[in-house]
């Protein structure tokens, strides 16, 4: 038994919202602002909370307008349809589940239709529409100039109800109340959220926040009867030697301790052990300590990074959920059916390494706890880029914010069936996940990105950005160093990006080089080619030739995906930047585009450039852009180099080729 599908309505962003969970772990990630918080915070109000927490300011603002719209209405009963927010729960179940819990609330008896819904909402219903009507008519009496959003923001609790319902799949007219211990005796939910209590705060008046050491007195004190270690003993020994005391706190914390040194990457870090401190009245609970050994010394908690105290922290909460989901409660007798883990953003306060040993190491430890339990997902959300490189693609969930009032959320696994099932279809996709993997998951949490070819490219692009910002200071202009623009390396294999590019939704400049050909199939100078060998400027320029390339102005580049081709369209996401004539020449490439508008800076530079040979074939007059590029130029990596080196701050001894200025204006947009 699994929840498969969970469907959100008119709850802030997620305003006709849908994820596929996956029966183990399902992997949130997302820029901010997307709706991931958005999605637990509905789960615990239905789930977990029994008041009526909801504010005005969780309705979807395109969902107040509608509610506006119909309360400027005269609805018939007949016709009105709930108003509410709305959330769907969509558990599969199968024969081989214990259905004990679930059997007075499955509607279709028809074995092929093994889903049970799980209806929650925050509604007006038909009589409560109409007495607000009746009521913010008389309120407009006396406030004439408020609006009926604005009465409601303070008194939708009067008129909006708590719904819970099981409705039955695929026949939303049938359906039947539910009660809140029914539902908890199918559902468990527990969070670790990302506002976690650990702080290493220091100073005369700070006291000690010591959040390990709570937490280690909370998973002493729920251990079983079962457990090794009578709890009842401890109390009595508590009061003999520290030594003594050590030994049971060794045996007593010996899984979560061994569990945190797996998640330690190298064995000179920092090690955990619970140690008695015996000072307080209150001997138990104000005497278990944390401390960490390091260089054979004991440090108070504390004193260790945020980083580790939040990762062992987590460590404890995951074992004190694991101990609650398996308890037996007063009221049912065994663990619910499901039992739903969200662990918000894991990578608070710790470095990279640190990240990948997390997520590494969270599978085994789900694996572990999800003994004793009939059924445990896990939901992790996550803005690490880290975490998500090294999970597995068909885990991950991207949330992706389509609108300015709407957020959707899109499998990866997807992915692959979009790139297609031929061989060459498959390898790209292939590709595409070793790519993202090894180099740039960053992709999926950026605004904006940027293709470029190579090295030349990626040392100087920077650079460029910094002096376009600069020149464009008074103008009413978003500077490009100021948002939040990934300038990725691909090589000449930006196309392979294709469906990846339509998927996450992102404005995307792709910088090329026009590679022009003669009729030998050769590199040679565009005025005497016949074609371009480009691949990405084939693929997303179909049936454009040479000629028409070079004539080509900048908004016939911008694309959209239609079906399966890139056409224009000036609203496009994508723009395809090669280079273009600029004073009465055209460039092949990136190095011939920049000697031919800075030839002087060139010239007067080029004794000192490290990366160059055949200098006597740089002359300020009489110059011939392409050999220069060809014959003089040993290094293009250098070259880069050498151009950044003998620049001023603002980079004013040199220009920024047309073809990649006018780009990336466009990007900045």
């Amino acid at each position: 038994m699994q929840i498969r599908k969970i469907k959100i309505q008119n709850f802030r962003l997620l305003k006709d919202f849908s994820i596929d969970l996956e029966e183990n772990l399902s992997l949130i990630i997302g820029k901010n602002n997307t709706g991931k918080t958005s999605l637990l915070s509905l789960l615990e109000r239905f789930l977990s909370g029994k008041q009526n927490n909801f504010t005005f300011y969780d309705f979807n603002i395109e969902f107040q307008k509608e509610i506006e719209e119909a309360l400027s209405k005269d609805i018939a009963k007949e016709d009105y349809n709930n108003l509410g927010i709305n959330l769907r729960l969509y558990i599969e179940y199968f024969k081989s589940d214990n259905l004990g819990n679930l059997s007075d609330l499955i509607l279709n008896l028809d074995p092929k239709e093994n889903f049970l819904v799980l209806s929650f909402s925050y509604l007006l219903e038909n009589d409560k529409y109409s007495k607000l009507k009746q009521d913010y008519n008389e309120f407009k009496t006396t406030f004439k100039n408020k609006s009926v959003l604005e009465f409601l923001a303070k008194n939708h609790r009067q008129y909006f109800s708590i719904n819970k319902r099981v409705v039955e799949y695929k026949n939303e007219d049938n359906e039947i109340e539910i009660k809140d211990e029914q539902t908890s005796k199918i559902i468990s939910l527990k969070t670790i959220s990302a506002k976690r209590d650990v702080a290493n705060e220091e100073g005369e008046n700070v006291r000690s926040n010591k959040t390990l050491s709570k937490l280690s007195y909370k998973f002493f004190n729920s251990l079983n009867k079962s457990e090794s270690t009578d709890v009842s003993d401890l109390q009595v020994k508590l009061f003999e030697t520290d030594d003594k005391l050590n030994e049971t706190y060794e045996k007593t914390f010996q899984k979560v301790v061994d569990d945190i040194k797996k998640f330690s990457y190298s064995t000179n870090e920092s090690q955990i052990s619970i140690k008695s401190n015996l000072e307080e009245m209150n001997i138990l609970k104000e005497n278990t300590s944390v401390v960490y050994k390091q260089d054979n010394k004991e440090l108070p908690e504390d004193y260790n990074g945020l980083g580790y105290m939040n990762l062992f922290a987590m460590v404890f909460n995951l074992h004190l959920i694991f101990d609650s989901f398996k308890k037996v409660h007063t009221d049912q007798e065994k663990p619910a059916d499901i039992n739903l883990l969200f662990i918000e953003e894991p990578e608070a306060h710790t470095h990279p390494q640190m990240q990948y040993v997390f997520i590494k190491n969270i599978k085994r430890l789900l694996l572990e706890g999800k003994e004793g339990l009939n059924n445990l997902q896990t939901v992790i959300s996550t803005h690490s880029s880290h975490i998500t490189s090294q999970s597995s693609f068909n885990d991950i969930k991207y949330f992706f914010k389509e609108s300015i009032n709407s957020v959707i959320c899109k499998n990866l696994f997807d992915l692959e069936r979009q790139y297609g099932s031929e061989e060459s279809e498959k390898k790209n996709f292939q590709f595409l996940k070793q790519y993202l993997t090894l180099n740039k998951s960053e992709l999926f949490f950026t605004e904006k990105v940027i293709f470029i070819e190579g090295d030349t490219e990626r040392i100087l692009l920077p650079a460029m950005m910094k002096k376009i910002d600069y020149e464009n200071i008074d103008k009413n202009y978003t500077p490009l160093l100021s948002q939040n623009i990934s300038i990725v390396e691909v090589g000449a294999y930006s196309h392979i990006f294709d469906s990846f590019l339509n998927f996450i939704a992102i404005k995307t400049l792709i910088i090329t080089d026009i590679d022009s050909i003669g009729a030998d199939g050769k590199k040679c100078k565009v005025a005497d080619g016949v074609n371009t060998s480009n691949a990405s400027i084939k693929y997303f320029l179909k049936d454009i030739d040479l000629n028409n390339l070079k004539t080509l102005n900048h908004d016939s580049k911008i694309l959209s995906k239609k079906d399966s081709s890139w056409v224009n369209d000036e609203k496009g996401l994508i723009c395809v930047a090669y280079q273009t004539e600029q004073n009465s020449y055209h460039a092949r490439s990136f190095e011939d585009a920049f000697i031919s508008v800075n030839l002087d800076f060139i010239n007067l530079n080029k004794d000192s450039f490290k990366s160059l040979k055949n200098r006597d074939e740089i002359k300020a007059t009489s110059a011939d852009y392409f050999d220069i590029a060809e014959n003089c130029i040993a290094k293009k990596s250098i070259f880069a180099t050498d151009i950044l080196y003998y620049s001023g701050e603002n980079y004013q001894e040199w220009q920024v080729p047309d073809y990649i200025k006018e780009g990336l204006v466009w990007l900045s947009k």
